[in-house]
């Protein structure tokens, strides 16, 4: 029997699988598997959701100014130059839509977000990947080694995911000026929010000097928004101008633009949050060390953990961290199985994850 075939560039791409969230025996797991906010949204932030309650019946605005002038406000930007939309993923899949054709090259480094070479397969493109290994963090002679005349976007996350680590500036400066300008880099800032190491570049600066550059961010991280999936994208006049093209009339519901806005708004949230990642960080990274285990650096809300070979590799460590009830994210990372990646939690979260690799090392 005939029936309707997809596209054969869909058939591709692997389905997406989000970090696991629940453990049979346990009826509160220790979820750690999905980089979300410990310390959750800003109470106004809160306030704002609820406050939506009664005008649910009516689209939200659609030119999202409250929200574009709330960022542009923290941030120091131009609003014109902002554009929200349901999570960044949504962005990331209009940009991609709106710039490259089928046969074109996308070059994605190795840890991008994944979601970003879906859409670029999606769209019928050749997706060219440039390694960050052994480093583990964006190897830019490795990227342009890879441009050809087909390249049409370059993709980079900054800081990257699954390893935290992060691209100074003068590297993203160095591969922004290697680009021919009809080459368009895309910096997927999703965990920018946390970064406070002084030689970062978020990006936005390329943005204002050059017309082939675009940063997304993203309210899920920091500010505890995952549920409402709300991001943003700072991009050049042009690039505002083809997203709006195609950008669908309320892609931005209103209980997330109310809350964002708030969420954003409030400094000091932000702060207590970043302040609580920067500390748990800095105690995950020693105290993991002194087990023995290596731990890329990061600069995330998360660390990537290294464990030895079997029967104490990381497929072990994950199934003990799991009958203690605690939900790590096995990835692939530098070998099959050779790493954990570990969302920084609240504080007793975080001290019942160290005893129990404590415990696991030292059956070891």
């Amino acid at each position: 029997m005939n029936a309707p075939r997809p596209r054969p560039a869909i058939l591709r791409i692997a389905p997406y699988r989000q970090g696991k969230s629940s453990l049979e025996g346990f009826a509160q797991p220790i979820k750690l598997s999905s980089n979300e906010s410990p310390l959750g949204p800003s109470p106004k932030a809160i306030e704002a959701y609820r406050a939506l309650s009664d005008t649910l019946f009516r689209y939200p605005e659609g030119n999202q100014r409250e929200l574009r002038n709330a960022i542009a406000k923290v941030f120091s930007l131009d609003t014109n130059k902002i554009v929200c939309g349901n999570g960044s993923d949504e962005l990331i899949q209009l940009l991609i839509r709106a710039y490259v054709e089928p046969g074109d090259d996308v070059i994605a480094s190795e840890f991008s977000f994944a979601m970003c070479t879906t859409h670029a397969l999606a769209q019928g493109a050749n997706v060219v990947v440039a390694p960050e290994q052994p480093a583990m963090r964006v190897d830019v002679d490795a990227i342009l080694a890879r441009l050809t005349a087909r390249t049409r976007l370059v993709t980079i996350a900054t800081p990257n995911n699954p390893c935290g680590t992060y691209l100074p500036r003068a590297e993203l400066e160095r591969l922004h000026a290697a680009l021919p300008g009809d080459v368009l880099l895309l910096v997927d800032d999703a965990y920018g929010d946390y970064v406070t190491a002084t030689d970062y570049g978020s990006g936005f600066d390329l943005v204002e000097r050059a017309d082939n550059v675009v940063v997304t961010r993203t309210f899920s991280k920091l500010y505890g928004l995952a549920g409402l999936r709300i991001g943003w994208i700072y991009a050049p006049p042009g690039v505002v101008d083809a997203l709006q093209r195609i950008r669908t009339p309320f892609n931005a519901n209103a209980a997330a633009l109310a809350a964002a806005t708030e969420a954003v708004l409030d400094i000091a949230h932000a702060a207590k949050v970043r302040e609580h990642n920067t500390r748990w960080l800095d105690v995950f990274t020693s105290e993991l060390s002194d087990m023995g285990l290596a731990v890329v650096p990061s600069v995330a809300n998360f660390v990537l953990v290294r464990f030895p070979a079997a029967p104490y590799d990381a497929a072990a460590a994950d199934a003990y961290l799991k009958a203690h009830g605690i939900i790590a994210r096995p990835v692939a990372a530098g070998g099959p199985d050779n790493h954990l990646r570990i969302t920084i939690g609240l504080d007793h979260e975080n001290r019942a994850v160290l005893s129990t690799l404590r415990e696991f090392v030292r059956r070891a």
